[in-house]
């Protein structure tokens, strides 16, 4: 089969104005960017709010290997088999980072016959979305250090500044340095570090504001650090909130683009799921679910992170509610979570993920049951798509299909989206008509009103399998200055592994018998959350000993080559 790529270049591709019109937006809210891109303007919220919403769907996974287990295929793959039914979809996905890019995820615009298209620009700078943020974010950085410097007018202490600075790079090498070297007239020297880009607070905003007004609202509400008596010091306070602003000003409209049999996609904002809420924009999906009579979006990693985040985050501030979920799964994952075999990225796999081994199986089908669970808490109906690999087994297929409707599950069916586009769905585009045909059943998983530990409390126990959650002095303390300071009523954002339900990475399957450690608790007043650190949990990944930049160059025509 041709590499993603290729099958990515092979593509007709129709112009940007024709993927718009056919959507239906106006010329007038399309800004080309090039001939297969375009921002779309936010004027387009208020021309289509009286018209009837889609159904809104959300695609997530159970827990993935290193390799990922396709679900922004499925995503793309569910809006295709959907448009082979006849029907109008959009699709809504994030802005990829290129850390994992150039590290050992690659790309984010799908795979094989189900991607976003061109596939190179989506997922090296597309409109320059995350250069702006990043361009704010240190703006703002420096102006603090600055501001310390030359006479301190907001009154910083210099050891409580929270506003570290950010870039689109996997660079281990930052996450903790100290500023101010070299000198009196280069700054005051303190700690700080590095942040990948898509884990600002600003990235979360993009994320998660309604309009411009409202994203200059949530950036004046950031708070940067905070006096020597522990006032809280915000970006409105430093007179620097405007002057960011103005530089995601742009970044706030969606950039709309196609999938590889036509039809719309908006791709916008790319919080990470692991760190912040992991989900494309809320402006996007609110042009979005007024064009179609489905909306496809996707939530990052497994269920219990992404999803919980779109259900408890998203469609808080959103105010809109999913009508199903698509939950996707491999067999070769499964099996993987019986804690019998190590998925290495760059790596062979074992043989045994090769072979029918339904023992093997049935030991990891409890990450697929324990994920169901997480997304039926919510009160929507779930669906299950095998994704097909060649190496499977009816067998296989029949023993995951009885233990998903066992636990559950709507509907299980196998996929083959990546090798045959929309047509390769065509079952799980049956399922998840059926599936919406429910009564809506949405809750959220926690008031939002409850105390800021009984949340996490709630979280760890239900989302994760956890016995209880074990605050670290520290984090009992963040927890008391936050609730002092009046921000106990805020939605949690969990940050731990993807790797895992727990908080360790090594633990597969449907781990028991586990706490979960919370070491420290940060405050996003502007993006309006909470978010615990578990674990070990970074803010700042960094690239392996053979990353996957080491592939990417350009043939002789000047164009990319070695992306996937």
């Amino acid at each position: 089969m041709k590499s993603d790529l290729e099958i990515a270049r092979a593509a007709s591709l129709q112009p940007i104005e024709a993927i718009g019109e056919a959507a239906g937006l106006l010329p007038s809210e399309l800004e080309p960017h090039g001939r297969h891109i375009a921002k779309v303007s936010l004027s387009a919220i208020e021309r289509l709010k009286d018209k009837p919403k889609g159904k809104y769907i959300v695609v997530s996974a159970i827990t993935p290997t290193p390799l990922g287990e396709g679900k922004t295929v499925h995503t793309v793959g569910l809006s295709l088999a959907l448009h082979q039914l006849g029907r109008r979809v959009v699709t809504c996905i994030r802005q990829p980072s290129m850390g994992p890019l150039f590290g050992i995820k690659g790309g984010a615009a799908g795979g094989g016959y189900s991607q976003v298209v061109p596939m190179d620009l989506f997922n090296l700078h597309l409109t320059g979305d995350i250069h702006a943020v990043q361009a704010a974010h240190n703006l703002v950085a420096a102006h603090i250090d600055t501001s310390i410097l030359l006479g301190n007018r907001f009154g910083f202490d210099p050891e409580q500044v929270a506003w570290r600075r950010v870039t689109d790079t996997n660079d281990r090498a930052l996450r903790e340095i100290i500023v101010g070297l070299g000198g009196s007239k280069n700054g005051v020297p303190r700690r700080s570090g590095f942040d990948i880009t898509v884990a600002s607070e600003f990235m979360a905003i993009l994320g998660l504001a309604t309009g411009i007004k409202d994203m200059r609202r949530r950036v004046g509400q950031v708070i940067l650090g905070y006096t020597p008596e522990g006032k809280a010091i915000t970006a409105e306070d430093a007179r620097c909130a405007g002057a960011a602003t103005v530089i995601m000003s742009e970044a706030i409209k969606p950039s709309l683009m196609q999938t590889m049999e036509g039809t719309p996609c908006f791709v916008h904002a790319g919080p990470f799921a692991n760190i912040a809420h992991g989900n494309s924009s809320i402006v996007a999906d609110q042009i979005g679910i007024h064009l179609g009579e489905y909306l496809v979006t996707e939530a990052g990693f497994g269920a219990d992170i992404g999803a919980e985040k779109f259900f408890n985050i998203k469609c808080r501030a959103s105010g809109l509610t999913p009508d199903a979920a698509l939950l996707v799964c491999t067999v070769r994952a499964l099996k993987m979570h019986s804690g019998r075999f190590k998925i290495v990225p760059g790596k062979p796999l074992d043989p045994g993920l090769l072979i029918e081994d339904l023992d093997a199986l049935d030991a990891g089908i409890p990450n697929l049951e324990a994920q169901i669970a997480n997304l039926k808490a919510h009160g929507v109906p779930v669906v299950v798509a095998i994704n097909r690999f060649p190496t499977d087994t009816d067998k296989e297929y029949d023993a995951i299909r009885k233990a998903a409707m066992a636990a559950g599950a709507h509907a299980c069916e196998v996929s083959e989206v990546f090798t045959g586009g929309g047509k390769g769905g065509r079952a799980i585009a049956e399922a998840i008509e059926s599936a919406c045909a429910q009564p809506a059943k949405f809750r959220h998983l926690y008031e939002i009103d409850a105390p800021v530990r009984e949340k996490i409390e709630t979280i760890a126990k239900t989302m994760y399998g956890a016995d209880g959650v074990d605050f670290s002095d520290e984090a009992a303390a963040d927890i008391a200055r936050y609730e002092a300071l009046g921000f106990s009523k805020l939605p949690i954002c969990m940050a731990k592994t993807h790797l895992s339900l727990s908080h360790d990475p090594a633990l597969k399957g449907r781990p028991k018998g586990f706490r979960l450690p919370v070491r420290t608790v940060r405050l996003a007043a502007g993006a309006g959350f909470l978010y615990p650190l578990c674990g070990t949990m970074m803010t700042m990944p960094g690239l392996g000993s053979s990353p996957g930049l080491e592939q990417v160059d350009i043939d002789d025509e000047g164009r990319p080559v070695g992306l996937f």
